[in-house]
């Protein structure tokens, strides 16, 4: 067992039983339950055994047997359907407390497409703009979104500090799936070199504090920014949400019921953390910001129509496009 780990715990539990069972989960990884997110009607045919959902689960989603493989079904390359870890669920189930339907939905980061099509899904935006910065993921992105028929959707291939300045309070939500150092993949028996060092989680923290910096300036007066990440440490996540409040005092954080149980234990804050002993998925941290609605700068018929489509900058960074006039 890697010492970083064991003083990672140390700061995260003080129960010993706990702490051992966390690092258990680390260093023996298990086979988790597949999920898979219906993005068309759910098939009548008995194609999987599922698990029964819990009370927070959303109803287009669904846990299967261990041994089941959907992504070998010609429905997954039908897109009648998208394969995912329960914990990616669990972090965009905050999205639940967004209290209307949202005009532009934008995820910052939002390769391989997971978080774009639960909040696709959940919200039921008027346009989804889906960010991915680095090119080699692009084309996953839109392979993904175009298989699964998303429409309306934008993709786009620029840097968040770059939109901030050229698409200030254009979105309703903001998606921030911060990169982050990754802990949580060891619970899936894959690698994460690095991910308990000190130095690595510290730079991945400044990191995420930019993106939140420039995620601020993109949402509107009465708007909300989800930000999640798959990390366990605290530097990365309720300091980092605590480092936004400080610095963005028109945020406030916002409750999530339906995952209430799920209640970081390392603050009062309110956000939320899937651990892996839990046995339901990898883990994940989740939070909800609001921006307060006063100085509202346009109504909704205002902005529809000052939305980027017609933007000259934004028209070079797009990607990809589909809406629902373009279906063959």
């Amino acid at each position: 067992m890697s010492k970083l780990l064991e003083k990672l715990s140390l700061k995260l539990w003080s129960d010993a039983q706990q702490r051992q069972a966390f690092i258990q989960a680390l260093i023996d990884p298990q086979p988790f339950h597949p999920c898979i997110l219906w993005v068309t009607e759910r098939s009548h045919q008995s194609c999987f055994q599922t698990i029964p959902p819990l009370s927070w689960q959303p109803s287009c989603v669904d846990r299967l047997a261990v041994d089941d493989r959907p992504g070998k079904h010609p429905l997954h390359q039908q897109g009648a359907y998208y394969c995912l870890d329960f914990s990616s669920v669990f972090a965009a189930t905050t999205l639940t407390a967004v209290s209307s339907t949202p005009q532009v939905v934008l995820d910052l980061c939002a390769a391989p497409g997971g978080k774009s099509l639960l909040a696709w899904r959940l919200l039921h935006p008027h346009l989804l703009l889906s960010n991915e910065v680095i090119g080699k993921r692009v084309g996953r992105l839109i392979s993904n979104l175009k298989r699964c028929q998303v429409h309306p959707v934008q993709v786009l291939s620029a840097d968040p500090r770059s939109l901030a300045d050229h698409m200030a309070q254009v979105a309703d939500v903001v998606l921030v799936d911060a990169p982050c150092t990754g802990q949580s993949l060891l619970a899936k028996g894959e690698a994460a070199p690095g991910c308990f060092h000190p130095v690595s989680i510290q730079h991945n923290a400044k990191r995420q504090r930019r993106i939140l910096a420039n995620a601020a300036e993109l949402v509107v007066p009465g708007g909300y920014i989800a930000y999640m990440t798959c990390a366990f440490s605290e530097a990365e996540d309720e300091r980092v949400c605590a480092w936004f409040l400080r610095k963005f005092p028109e945020f406030e954080p916002q409750h999530v019921s339906l995952l209430q149980d799920f209640q970081s234990h390392l603050t009062d804050m309110p956000c939320y953390r899937m651990w892996p002993q839990s046995r339901l998925g990898a883990g994940a941290f989740t939070i909800l910001f609001r921006k307060r609605p006063e100085n509202v700068r346009w109504s909704k018929t205002d902005r529809r129509s000052s939305h980027p489509q017609p933007n000259p900058w934004l028209q070079t960074h797009y990607r990809w496009r589909s809406h629902r006039n373009k279906e063959k």
